[in-house]
């Protein structure tokens, strides 16, 4: 076991290239629209924006950017990195600033938050008031900006970056405020990099889960039902059917019990536990009912904890091991939802363990080999684990230090009994314990984090949970709080795009499709489909009045594992003609033996066809 100590991308020189590059982009958009309004530039993963206020048009409306507009920016920004101009830092104080940005309204606001002691440039909390600001110059270029940045703009090189596309951005992603125009680029160490990624970038679109989601016949979001609100179509709710079902019996063979809760509590249920207060900004309007007040389940744990308090513990109960696949909701802006990736309404594969202090480390390594087992079995076998502490500059972070270091430390025990790397993050953590969250690299060596694992010393006190010991005495437990998928619907689109739709045998919503050759052949194909569904596989049948090759390629594009032909030559012989979506033609083969290979592929879950 090591501690792996990842140099922060904050601290990274891709960083550096990334804010010097909104920099300059930001002065090469001056170049072509002197009266634009600055708002903020910063580095984003695998790139950086700039947000631009442009102005209203004859009709009243936002002023966009067009792609001539980005064509020329780019161009006149690789001119100007050319150049070679130092970046020079300096500071103004409160007073200067406001005199030098007196034209720049959205500069001013940030301004007058760092000198109130509110906010920094962006948007998050500060502890109190500044009297200076901080100045970055190259050329006549100036910005409210803390860095940091190279030394030259010659060190970001010019055919390693490019501006992607625009879109709409409110300010501080607030819908009540205006609306600006916001140019996304990338930058890299050297052209080979930026090539990659944007090879990389295109095979991303191909693999869109939305598009494939609808291709597919997974899900759909209707308007009319909401944004961020996913229906589930029948192969989707096939797909993920499966994947509960597959979690739900590890879970009962490691002796996990299932609950089940409802879609909203009372209001006092998530102050006590601090869910309200630490996740108000992210919750629906609290609902009155008979005088009280409910709110829409943000988390499952509160309620689990109920379930815990129901009835007296003893040492002998514990561990307990409650599991639900709970359905939460958030309020996501609208321009942050995405698919299935970011919802408002989510399902998640939830489980919260309460054990005696001297379980914990056992029950914690269980949780650990449970998700490396279910990664596994998906085929995931790029990932990493990121140990998040609190942030002790923060008050987001609730609980004692002594209960932090415990936590800590507990899972510093388990990662070493188990011999696991990791990383640490400081501010990762949940606002109640730390947590070790695993991160997984797609086929698109995208990171997402999936699985979480989390140490939780401070709920079990605010609900003043008991246990009686073996020495009769009263104690408090530990929870322990765990995800192996994460979110049911954005794992799923994970799912998508990782294997593009063409998903394992046993996780295929469809795993064969039967293909009789002319009508008479109908009959025969719906009597092996029987004896398919009956051996527990999901079959169709396609008795359209397609021609054979059509029905084939219609197959393919649905990405079905299997498609069998039949004609006389196989009713004769009671047998299948065997073609996979890979075009590959496996030739004829008994019913008997077709069900008998793909029954020990299914229930191998092998990722093999």
């Amino acid at each position: 076991m090591s501690e792996v100590h990842e140099v922060p991308y904050e601290e990274s020189e891709l960083y550096r290239i990334r804010h010097s590059a909104a920099h300059v982009m930001a002065e090469a958009v001056l170049e072509f629209f002197p009266n634009a309004k600055l708002a903020i530039g910063p580095p984003i993963e695998d790139g950086f924006y700039y947000d631009f206020d442009l102005g209203k048009d004859e009709n009243g409306k936002p002023k966009t950017f067009s792609p001539e507009d980005l064509e020329k920016i780019e161009a006149r920004m690789k001119e100007l990195l050319k150049q070679n101009a130092p970046f020079e830092h300096s500071t103004m104080s409160v007073e200067e600033a406001r005199e030098f940005f007196a034209d720049q309204p959205y500069k001013l606001e940030l301004i007058e938050e760092l000198a109130a002691g509110k906010l920094d440039e962006n948007g998050n909390p500060i502890a109190e008031p500044v009297k200076e600001v901080s100045i970055y110059r190259h050329r006549n270029f100036v910005d409210l900006c803390r860095g940091p940045h190279v030394r030259f703009t010659k060190q970001v090189k010019a055919n390693a970056v490019k501006l992607l596309r625009t879109s709409g951005a409110y300010w501080r992603g607030d819908e009540n405020r205006p609306q600006l125009q916001r140019i996304y680029g990338t930058a890299w160490h050297n052209k080979t990099e930026l090539e990659e990624y944007l090879q990389r970038l295109e095979e991303a679109k191909a693999r869109d889960h939305r598009r494939l989601g609808r291709e597919l016949g997974l899900f759909h979001i209707s308007p009319l039902v909401g944004a961020g609100l996913p229906l589930w179509l029948p192969k989707g709710a096939v797909l993920r059917e499966t994947l509960e079902n597959f979690l739900r019996q590890a879970q009962l063979e490691r002796g996990y019990l299932p609950v089940i809760t409802p879609h909203i509590g009372k209001l006092d249920l998530y102050i006590t536990s601090g869910h309200y207060p630490y996740y108000k900004d992210s919750q629906y309007t609290p609902i009155d009912v008979d005088e009280e007040k409910f709110l829409l389940k943000p988390m499952n744990c509160p309620h689990h904890i109920e379930i815990y308090k129901a009835e007296p513990r003893s040492y002998r109960d514990l561990p307990l091991r409650l599991a639900e696949f709970g359905t939460v909701y958030r309020y996501e802006k609208s321009g942050e939802l995405n698919g299935l990736t970011r919802v408002r309404g989510f399902t998640v594969d939830d489980s919260h363990l309460f054990v005696t202090p001297e379980q914990l480390e056992d029950e914690f390594i269980g949780v650990v080999e449970l998700i490396q087992y279910v990664f596994n079995t998906m085929g995931f076998h790029d990932f990493r684990a990121r140990l998040g502490t609190n942030d002790p500059n923060s008050d987001k972070y609730a609980g004692t230090p002594e209960m932090w270091e415990r936590g800590i430390n507990a899972i510093r025990q388990a990662a070493e009994k188990v011999g696991m790397s990791y990383s640490i993050e400081a501010g990762e953590a949940a606002f109640y314990g730390p947590k070790l969250d695993f991160i997984f690299r797609d086929v698109l060596k995208r990171e997402w984090q999936l699985g979480t694992v989390q140490v939780d010393f401070l709920l079990p006190e605010r609900f003043d949970l008991e246990y009686t010991g073996e020495d009769g005495r009263k104690h408090r437990p530990v929870m322990i709080h765990r995800a192996p998928f994460g979110s049911m619907e954005r794992f799923v689109g994970i799912l998508i795009e990782h294997f593009n739709g063409a998903f394992p045998l046993w996780l295929a919503p469809v795993q064969v499709v039967m293909i009789p050759i002319a009508d008479r052949h109908v009959p025969y194909a719906r009597q092996v489909a029987a004896e398919l569904r009956a051996a527990g596989m999901r079959v169709e049948v396609d008795d359209s009045s397609d021609r054979m090759n059509k029905k084939i390629r219609n197959a393919q594009l649905q990405k079905v594992p299997y498609m069998l032909v039949v004609g006389d030559k196989e009713v004769a012989e009671e047998a299948v003609a065997v073609r996979t979506r890979n075009n590959e033609d496996r030739g004829q083969m008994p019913v008997a033996e077709f069900k008998e290979m793909a029954q020990g592929l299914i229930r191998e879950k092998s990722m093999a066809l």
